[in-house]
């Protein structure tokens, strides 16, 4: 006797018609036409079942505090951070909580169920830290929290901003962060590099850097990082964010790099949204677009992974929390618009995050914990497509999240009968 059936579910893979058993919080059988019963049954009616979404790059101890102390004007990246340095003295550790969780149910009713989140040390009161680290238990029955130790003013140029770092992972926080391109010289960034990730080694962690998010060619601290990868043993550990400087660098450069990355077993995450709204800002046109290059990574082998970034702080005042919009905009602006290109879009806000952030029991395996979305659509194109509406939402094999079906339709003078554009749910 089952929990739970999902039954008649399409899967990321193509598989059809295939029925999902759940017990104890654990997916138990997939295949199609399971013989067993189950405490409830649901009809997916060949719609797309998913695991969860994973943002593998987010900063929470922003969310939410557009317009304070005032508005960017500028939209620009240099505005935001001047900005943040005026937030951050009036920061309190119950409003960076209310926002945090707030977004947090936004993100669970989009069927985002895992993040990592950066987190600015550089305030030597660490209130931010504090907060995320008490969010992170709030939150653990429903989402996975993982948070970066991210000195935003820079290791190195940031007066104790070391310190408060190593401080920050003694708290517990899990990750160590930095932005070597924020540093006053560019051998202080390659310094600031070679001090994070000998951190790391050292205290068993992975590492995931701001690396080059500039639109200046001659930023090349992804080289350095995948060189300290490699000297350190940290393979398979290291992601680099950003990295839109690869977008204005020359192609003969790019050759030797890519193989440099892909030697370190380094990832890459891409922030789409906010790639191409805060890069460029000196171009006249041609405008560059400013996300890295994702094709090129791919076809390396260097896992690729999209982050929402920001959601309503001083450097963006849109987002919502969907991945799906996140992902919709990077395979525009990459040009991944085949159908296998589109397929490694929809992974690089599932599958690939998840092994980026190193998730256990992620999946739709047998086994794997029963985390699950299922996506009013045909297919995972569909649901880039459609940002397609997130039916139900499940965490270890429970119902958090449930949206009603969307519906469209066309009425036209003198034409009475309606045209619907979606499917509706069978349930």
């Amino acid at each position: 006797m089952l929990d739970l059936i999902l039954r008649h579910c399409t899967l990321p893979d193509g598989r059809r018609d295939i029925d999902i058993g759940i017990a104890d919080g654990r997916i138990v059988a997939v295949a199609p036409a399971l013989p067993a019963q189950a405490g409830e049954d649901i009809d997916a009616a060949g719609q797309l079942v998913s695991p969860p979404f994973v943002d593998a790059h987010f900063h929470m101890d922003s969310v939410l505090s557009h317009g304070l102390p005032r508005v960017n004007l500028s939209g620009t990246l240099l505005e935001g951070i001047a900005l943040w340095g005026e937030l951050k003295p009036e920061l309190t550790q119950q409003a960076l909580v209310e926002r945090a969780l707030a977004y947090c149910d936004w993100a669970v009713g989009r069927g985002l169920l895992a993040i990592r989140s950066h987190v600015d040390v550089c305030d030597p009161r660490l209130l931010a830290v504090e907060a995320l680290l008490h969010v992170r238990e709030r939150v653990r029955p429903y989402l996975e929290l993982q948070l970066v130790a991210f000195p935003q003013d820079g290791v190195l140029r940031s007066p104790g901003a070391l310190d408060n770092l190593r401080r920050a992972l003694e708290m517990g926080v899990d990750v160590v962060g930095g932005i070597p391109h924020f540093e006053r010289t560019m051998a202080d960034g390659a310094t600031s590099v070679r001090l994070l990730c000998e951190l790391a080694a050292e205290r068993g962690l992975r590492v995931d850097m701001h690396c080059d998010e500039t639109d200046d060619p001659m930023s090349r601290h992804v080289e350095t990082l995948a060189a300290e990868t490699v000297r350190l043993g940290l393979q398979g550990r290291v992601a680099g964010s950003h990295l839109t400087s690869m977008h204005s660098m020359d192609n003969y450069y790019v050759s030797k790099l890519l193989p440099l990355m892909r030697e370190a077993g380094m990832a890459a995450i891409a922030n789409p949204l906010i790639n191409i709204t805060l890069q460029g800002r000196h171009d006249s046109y041609p405008k560059r677009r400013g996300m890295t290059r994702v094709p090129e990574l791919l076809a390396a082998g260097i896992p690729v992974a999209f982050g929402h970034d920001c959601v309503l702080d001083p450097w963006y005042g849109l987002g919502s929390g969907d991945m799906l919009e996140v992902a919709h905009m990077g395979l525009h602006v990459a040009q991944m618009t085949g159908q296998d290109a589109m397929l490694a879009c929809f992974r690089a806000i599932t599958d690939t995050p998840a092994s980026i952030l190193g998730l256990s029991d992620y999946g739709l395996e047998p086994g794997c914990r029963a985390d699950l979305v299922l996506l009013q659509a045909a297919d995972p194109v569909e649901a880039l497509r459609l940002r397609a509406t997130r039916l139900l939402v499940l965490r270890a094999g429970k119902v958090i999240a449930r949206s009603a079906p969307a519906l469209a339709s066309l009425d036209l003078p003198g034409r009475p009968s309606s045209v619907d554009f979606r499917r509706r749910a069978a349930f």
